[in-house]
């Protein structure tokens, strides 16, 4: 076993665990996860079966990746944070067929508390703040806040506010990193500077 798992922790047979993974106290993991290289599960997460967890992704305490979840790599979940499978829950109404796909993508930050309804897509970078409820999908280094979250802003990938338009045009140069974003067609991209 080239990953660590806590004595407290079950991960069920035929799961799929990468190398300098860390499966941390009273961690769930079912037998048809497939999870990456160096990821960390906090204290009480719960990973489905039919989840993807990408390398060098954070799952912090008590989140519960449900099936029909796939994060990408380097996806980071704050504590308590909420995914969803089905878009309209009821105990008496039998709803396993109908569970909605949530695509998390690349670098992407799901602050504390956060929920994102299923069925959404988070695009690469984008930025999840605590508390917020993401009900559709959030494009590429998007900053979301709110319930209902709404975008108020950009965000680069080494997590600091950019000073781009919302509309229009933009370009600005991260001072960390020196790459450069352009905010063109309501979409901002990234290149090295």
């Amino acid at each position: 076993m080239n990953y660590q798992v806590h004595e407290s922790a079950i991960v069920d047979e035929g799961a799929q665990i990468g190398e300098g993974s860390r499966v941390w106290h009273f961690v769930h993991v079912c037998g048809g996860a497939r999870i990456g290289k160096g990821v960390s599960l906090g204290q009480n997460v719960f990973v489905g079966n039919q989840v993807t967890i990408g390398d060098h992704c954070k799952v912090q305490n008590n989140v519960s990746v449900y099936d029909n979840v796939t994060l990408e790599d380097g996806v980071f979940c704050g504590p308590s944070m909420v995914f969803t499978n089905v878009y309209n829950p009821r105990s008496l109404v039998e709803r396993k067929n109908e569970y909605r796909d949530t695509l998390v993508k690349k670098g992407a930050t799901l602050g504390a508390n956060c929920t994102i309804v299923c069925g959404v897509t988070i695009g690469e970078y984008a930025f999840v703040g605590a508390g917020a409820v993401v009900n559709r999908d959030v494009p590429a280094y998007a900053l979301m806040v709110g319930v209902p979250a709404k975008q108020i802003g950009w965000m680069s990938e080494f997590g600091e506010p950019l000073e781009l338009p919302l509309e229009g045009e933009g370009r600005v140069e991260c001072p960390h990193t020196g790459s450069v974003y352009i905010m063109k067609n309501a979409q901002v991209t990234r290149t090295e500077g």
